[in-house]
């Protein structure tokens, strides 16, 4: 009989290996990765650091890596599981709250920021008043929505028919 430590490795490996798991991973990092290709040929990412940041933690731009990630979870259910199961049901309208929010929410939330940075600038400048400007998070466009959401789509299917 397996002791529990090498049940959890098992566990872990058989994580790992899922094709969801692996198929999400490479849809994030691809779409990612095409964002900092894109900061770097539009010279947007000056430093090693800032092409570092961008691979791991920006958000907004192309492609939207939350519509990859979350497209590519659903697809690979619909594989697995099919289209009339609970759970792809509930990755299915997960994955729509999660573009909805790109798209909408934290879209709206990044230019209401950017306009109360560029009023805290004005105020700054004409008054003389300390003024800290408040982080502007950037939400997605319909075309970049749209790209990464094939881009997780077509990285499931590669991993589920190749």
């Amino acid at each position: 009989m397996p002791n529990d430590q090498s049940l959890s490795f098992a566990g872990l490996r058989a994580f790992l290996a899922s094709p969801i798991f692996l198929a999400a991973i490479m849809s994030m990092f691809t779409a990612q990765f095409i964002k900092a290709a894109i900061a770097v040929l539009r010279r947007r990412a000056g430093s090693l650091k800032d092409l570092i940041e961008t691979l791991l933690w920006r958000t907004g731009g192309m492609p939207s890596s939350h519509s990859s990630l979350a497209v590519s979870i659903t697809t690979s259910i619909a594989f697995e599981s099919g289209t009339d199961s609970p759970v792809f049901m509930l990755s299915f309208f997960f994955a729509l709250v999660v573009i909805r929010d790109a798209m909408g929410v934290r879209r709206a939330a990044g230019l209401q920021a950017k306009a109360f940075n560029q009023f805290g600038k004005d105020v700054r400048e004409r008054l003389a008043v300390s003024f800290h400007p408040v982080k502007e998070v950037h939400g997605h466009t319909f075309p970049q929505v749209l790209v990464g959401s094939m881009l997780g789509f077509f990285i499931a299917l590669a991993f589920y028919r190749l």
